[in-house]
């Protein structure tokens, strides 16, 4: 009777432990679905000016328009797209009319057009702030001769080209040749239901086992 008892109280114990985690993925699959909502909702937002100090918290997404001119020098960084297959994402200096100067996500081109001259000179660009995380233990570090970069790193993207560490990922064309990559949320993940199926599938299976071993154990008592 006691081996019956304690088996009986692990299972409800750990089926208790593994329904909780799967209603807590479920909560979380629900914030993140409000966050989300709410960055595409901000995205896609009427442009504003520039503000004075880009905070990367506080300003990340938001929709700008600047007027100025687009500089010639250019970063590559090396990317691919579903579909298309590799090729760079221009990054390049924007001067505003007010005198700053901030870092431009233009878009995509192939690799074939890494050497092309592009579209330069005065502009209107839209489109939104952003600090991508893309850095970790693992990017190579770039190749400066080659101009070939493997992430998009505000900060020494900015030192290289002597802007300000605020990038604006243009969401309309830039120039010929040059495919907008603007932002979305498609990029960040959001695997709270998988997460949530995956705990409550252990507690189907933990029941399922806790059922087992008590019934071999009223089965080998009654034998």
């Amino acid at each position: 009777m006691r081996r019956v008892l304690f088996l009986l109280l692990v299972g409800l114990a750990g089926l208790a432990v593994l329904i909780a985690l799967g209603s807590w993925q479920l909560r979380r699959l629900d914030w993140k679905q409000t966050m989300l909502a709410d960055i595409d909702s901000r995205i896609a937002g009427a442009p504003q000016a520039l503000p004075a100090e880009p905070d990367p918290e506080r300003d990340r997404y938001l929709p700008v328009a600047v007027s100025g001119a687009m500089a010639g020098e250019e970063l590559h960084v090396l990317v691919s797209v579903k579909m298309v297959g590799p090729g760079y994402r221009v990054i390049a200096p924007f001067v505003t009319d007010e005198g700053r100067r901030i870092l431009v996500d233009r878009g995509f081109i192939p690799t074939t057009a890494k050497q092309d001259r592009r579209e330069t000179g005065p502009m209107r660009v839209e489109g939104n702030l952003h600090w991508p995380d893309e850095i970790d233990g693992y990017t190579p570090a770039p190749d400066r001769n080659g101009n070939i970069w493997f992430a998009r790193d505000v900060p020494a993207m900015a030192a290289e080209l002597g802007t300000e560490p605020v990038l604006l990922i243009a969401r309309a064309p830039t120039g010929p040749g040059i495919t907008p990559l603007p932002v979305d949320s498609a990029g960040i993940p959001n695997d709270h239901l998988q997460y949530a199926i995956t705990w409550f599938g252990l507690a189907l299976v933990w029941a399922a086992m806790t059922s087992l071993f008590l019934w071999r154990g009223r089965a080998r008592k009654k034998g």
